[in-house]
């Protein structure tokens, strides 16, 4: 599986590059279709305090690509949001996939 990590207009830091892999890794073992996975980070003006907005893409090959974009105060909880927006449409793809 690929990972691939955007972030628009700031600079990344480590510590939240390891945090999006950890998330996507442990996600990965439940669902082995994920194939690729397309994280973007951008700060969304005007500075107040929902301003983090994170967007997921994953692509699971037989179904459509799946989707979820959210924001929230710091970038790991709009990531942890996306990501369970994401487990319901996962839990379909691999029912069908049986």
């Amino acid at each position: 599986m690929e990972v691939k990590i955007k972030a628009i207009h700031f600079d990344i830091n480590d510590s939240l590059v390891a945090f999006i892999n950890k998330k996507i890794d442990k996600l990965s073992r439940r669902f082995e279709a994920i194939t690729e996975v397309e994280v973007s980070l951008k700060v969304v003006k005007p500075e107040t305090s929902h301003n983090k907005e994170a967007a997921v893409k994953m692509l699971v090959p037989p179904a459509n690509d799946l989707f979820a974009s959210k924001i929230a105060d710091t970038f790991e909880e709009a990531i942890d949001l996306c990501l369970d927006a994401l487990e319901k449409p996962l839990e379909k793809v691999k029912e069908t996939r049986k």
